[in-house]
């Protein structure tokens, strides 16, 4: 593909920044691609790219094995990750102590995506991606994800492309740099590092990437299980380009309101031995609960041409269930705002992150007598609710099997309280952009959401201009 140079490199400092991005996210199809060049490259790649999963025994892990005294299932190198056991003793929610498996992955990933002008618009360098514990193979990935070991060769396999441009990135050309949680249910004290950086003329797609306008991006993450994890969290830490209209509450009151949270809740947390974990079973092929409910860590073959290792063995966590990730939007005094929730999980550096305004699995809270279970099956069908979003969109596929979450936004009108329920805030778009810019204030989950509204909010400006331009 032949791709015009633009004109001098963008500077993270530009004052147009924010008018760029706008005009790349109001561009929905052609300049570097077309969408229907774009679905064909997709389609092809998908094709191409090898990805073969098949369950084994424990005991016919590679380079894995239960280590003696903690029975944690650890790595020969000490590196990657381990599958360790963690108590939990919290002071609010459901369920007040626990024992669970938990991922321990001390090292910083990187998650980037370059950008860079073509003919004058600025477009998104996305990677078409296969990961073994993808429900779908392949999807659209940032242009670089991948863990320390991965980028400094522990697995002796091929260099991670475009890495030099994050890892030795000139400070001028950083659009965003911020340190993100991942998934504290599942991992302990887990962080990834968000980066987009520009690049110029000079860097070029390779065959398993496709340059995107911002818009292009935006329409694909409506596809159930088209855009993956890595790529929403990135995706949410943009600057913003939206109007600074004035919130329920300022600044001030939302760091007030959160600091106050991570103050007061007690959250106690214990790595332990994974062998003997209370309420948990371990068999020759799996670790599970007893319950059969939640998750279970599971060994799996991989065999795969588009990587960086030919094949390899690992230890995946497959949940049980499908997730609901669901967010109230209302307009308040005309300015959208999000009901966001403090949320304590056990992986978290900090007592609470910001989460949706509903999140969890319904099987998981279907013993317990409360609000939460009732709140995972009504969330979206009241009188007054307009969806404004609905896709089914996977966990991180590289840890996770087949984790699968239904994202949905639910915009609620007059009749719905401008009060908010406790431990629940009402935060503008733009406030929420403005905590993005800062480490472990919102959830993975919340930042997959945000993208999507994000996305909604641009597809729905578009519109309504265009009906004015059309009218006469």
């Amino acid at each position: 593909m032949l791709l015009s140079t633009g004109p001098e490199v963008l500077r993270a400092d530009d004052p147009d920044v924010r008018a760029r991005l706008a005009e790349s996210a109001r561009i929905t199809d052609g300049v570097a691609i077309t969408s229907a060049q774009f679905e064909k490259w997709f389609a092809e790649r998908s094709a191409a790219q090898l990805h073969e999963v098949t369950p084994i025994p424990f005991a016919k892990l590679r380079n894995w094995s239960f280590a003696g005294g903690s029975g944690n299932l650890v790595h020969d190198s000490g590196r990657f990750f381990s599958v360790a056991g963690l108590t939990a003793e919290v002071d609010d929610g459901p369920v007040r102590r626990w024992s669970q498996p938990i991922i321990v992955q001390p090292e910083i990933g990187l998650l980037g995506i370059a950008v860079r002008e073509i003919d004058g618009v600025l477009h998104l360098l996305m990677q078409a991606k296969a990961e073994p514990g993808n429900p779908n193979g392949v999807q659209l990935s940032p242009t670089v994800q991948a863990t320390k070991s991965n980028y400094t060769g522990v697995h002796r396999g091929r260099q991670v492309p475009y890495v030099e441009h994050f890892a030795r990135a000139d400070p001028c050309r950083v659009i965003a740099d911020v340190l993100q949680s991942e998934h504290g249910a599942w991992f302990y004290r887990k962080r990834n590092r968000n980066m987009i950086v520009e690049v110029g003329p000079e860097v070029e797609a390779g065959e398993d990437f496709c340059w995107l306008t911002l818009g292009q991006v935006h329409e694909q993450l409506g596809i159930d299980h088209r855009v993956n994890m890595d790529a929403r969290t990135v995706l949410s830490c943009l600057p913003g380009f939206g109007a600074e209209d004035r919130g329920l509450h300022s600044n001030t009151e939302i760091l007030h309101w959160i600091t106050s949270n991570q103050a007061v809740h007690d959250v106690e947390t214990t790595l332990v031995g994974l062998g003997n974990l209370p309420g948990w079973r371990q068999s020759e092929w799996t670790i599970s609960h007893e319950r059969g409910v939640f998750f279970s860590v599971n060994a799996v073959d991989i065999v795969a041409n588009s990587r960086e290792v030919g094949g390899w063995t690992q230890p995946l966590i497959e949940p049980h269930g499908v997730g609901l990730v669901g967010l109230l939007v209302k307009r308040i005094d005309g300015v959208p705002h999000a009901l966001l929730r403090a949320r304590i999980e056990p992986g978290y550096i900090d007592a609470i992150e910001l989460a949706p305004t509903v999140q969890g699995t319904p099987e998981n809270h279907a013993h317990l007598s409360g609000p939460l279970h009732q709140q995972l099956l009504d969330f979206g069908q009241g009188p007054d609710e307009r969806v404004l979003f609905d896709a089914e969109l996977s966990e991180e596929g590289g840890r996770f099997y087949h984790s699968r979450s239904r994202y949905k936004i639910v915009e609620v009108g007059d009749d719905h309280p401008v009060e908010e329920p406790p431990g629940h805030y009402w935060i503008t778009l733009p406030q929420i952009t403005w905590l993005l810019q800062h480490r472990h204030y919102l959830n993975v989950q919340a930042r997959s959401i945000i993208a999507c509204l994000r996305a909604h909010e641009v597809s729905a400006a578009n519109f309504h201009k265009a009906i004015r331009r059309d009218t006469p």
